[in-house]
């Protein structure tokens, strides 16, 4: 048996230390120790199960501190868990958690990244696949979440109109091979690319002869 012979306030107010016998023994969260008391005998056993409470509920902290800046999918949680010393246990006890607190929820990550990707930087659909898969987010998530909310078409438009500017002084092959090449390069199939350089080819060139342009392929 070990007898708490103190219990003093760490810098950090969440957490104390605990001595035993007149030593240091261990810190732990005010959460886990608020039952604790000066002058209380504790069994190995007992200390051992207060050590492994602490270590979730710091791995909690940590991980709330994380998704307090943006959404994480379950595996940027399990891999910033992992790179701070956490066992697989500990990580899969908080992860339950979170998802019990819908904190973590890869078909909620997937939406998210999607829309704010469509609003702020748009992408294509092999682009954003990508994206999600590097998240660890699992194929038939990604292929119901982009099945309903990517319009390539639109997005590879809007994507175009945030560039186009920098192209209407070449002429029209050059215009359309960095056009392309640049939606290309954010994921949107060539139908896409091909439509948006169409559009804004004509609003360049109101008076020109499109047609013929059109049912040319790039040099």
């Amino acid at each position: 048996m070990n007898k708490i012979t103190g219990i003093e306030a760490q810098k950090d107010p969440n957490r104390v230390n605990i001595f035993l016998d007149g030593q240091f023994a261990f810190g732990l969260a005010t959460t886990v120790a608020a039952w604790l008391r000066i002058g209380q005998q504790l069994e190995d056993e007992k200390i051992q199960r207060l050590r492994s409470e602490d270590d979730r509920e710091r791995a909690t902290q940590r991980a709330l501190n994380f998704l307090s800046y943006r959404d994480r999918s379950e595996k940027e949680v399990t891999d910033n868990l992992s790179k701070a010393g956490y066992s697989t246990e500990v990580i899969e006890n908080v992860l339950e958690r979170l998802a019990e607190l819908s904190l973590v929820d890869d078909r909620k990550f997937a939406k998210t990244w999607i829309e704010n990707r469509n609003e702020f930087r748009p992408r294509g659909k092999r682009a954003l696949a990508y994206e999600l898969r590097q998240k660890g987010i699992d194929q038939v998530v990604i292929e119901e979440s982009l099945g309903s909310s990517v319009d390539e078409d639109s997005l590879a438009l809007k994507a175009a109109r945030k560039y186009y500017l920098k192209l209407i002084s070449l002429p029209r092959v050059e215009f359309k091979q960095k056009l392309i090449g640049y939606l290309a390069r954010r994921g949107f199939n060539y139908t896409a690319c091909d439509a948006a350089f169409r559009i804004l080819w004509a609003e360049v060139h109101p008076d020109g002869d499109h047609q013929n342009y059109f049912d040319e392929e790039i040099e």
